[in-house]
């Protein structure tokens, strides 16, 4: 493990949110520990180096997980790494099936999407790769029960969702997702899209992070539009 990583799990410990991706990780694992039964079965979407996923493993041990990641280097360090209860594919996904550029972010990897978006770094170290694009609903069995996901596709959240509707519909799973601008608008996704896409198609209601551990009332489609345009939350819960 890195430097910086030991000190980032050192700061989650003591709950000292220096930052704000801090905070949010922060509450993501409490979010994890509310929700996960010992048989969850889960879906990391967005996989990288696998720190939600681990935290997934340990909060549902029995469960039945599927993990995804189209990084080719960070696929690679996972697929050596993981229980047999995991399922790993280097899939990005979407709402259609195909190949697709995908823009790897070789010195802030965490930014890597299939479109370009806004960096917030002097002179990124881009690599388009080629990769396969799938819809969720065609790769989770339609007997399989989901009860979390994770989606974490900087900017291309939407595509993903739709992709994976009747899965949405059916389990209704809590889901974890980031949304926000400066990368969700390259995908042309619109924030009242999204807020009607998952509350009124899929019944989910959305919330904060911090809103959802608090068991505060959902946000409203205007704050949602709020929070998308002004950045003041990109990290969300969608339940039922």
């Amino acid at each position: 493990m890195l430097l910086k990583d030991i000190i980032r799990h050192i700061l989650i410990r003591l709950r000292l949110d220096v930052t704000k991706n801090l905070k949010y990780d922060r509450l993501t694992s409490s979010i994890i520990q509310k929700v996960l039964k010992n048989d969850s079965n889960c879906i990391d979407i967005g996989c990288h180096k696998g720190e939600i996923l681990s935290l997934i493993l340990k909060h549902a041990p029995q469960g039945k997980h599927f993990a995804f990641e189209p990084v080719p280097e960070f696929y690679s360090g996972l697929k050596d790494n993981i229980p047999p209860t995991v399922t790993l594919y280097p899939f990005a996904l979407s709402d259609e099936n195909g190949t697709s550029g995908f823009h790897w972010v070789k010195n802030a990897p965490a930014y890597s999407g299939i479109k370009k978006r806004r960096y917030d770094i002097q002179n990124p170290d881009i690599e388009k790769i080629e990769v396969n694009v799938k819809r969720l609903d065609d790769i989770i069995p339609h007997d399989t029960r989901i009860d979390f996901i994770k989606v974490d596709v900087e900017g291309g959240e939407f595509g993903v969702f739709k992709g994976a509707e009747r899965l949405l519909k059916t389990y209704r799973p809590t889901l974890l997702f980031e949304c926000g601008k400066g990368a969700s608008e390259y995908y042309g996704s619109k924030p009242e899209d999204i807020h009607d896409f998952l509350h009124t198609n899929c019944q989910l209601s959305i919330y904060t992070l911090q809103g959802f551990l608090a068991n505060d009332q959902p946000v409203s489609r205007a704050d949602f539009k709020m929070y998308f345009d002004t950045n003041k939350e990109y990290y969300f819960v969608a339940s039922s």
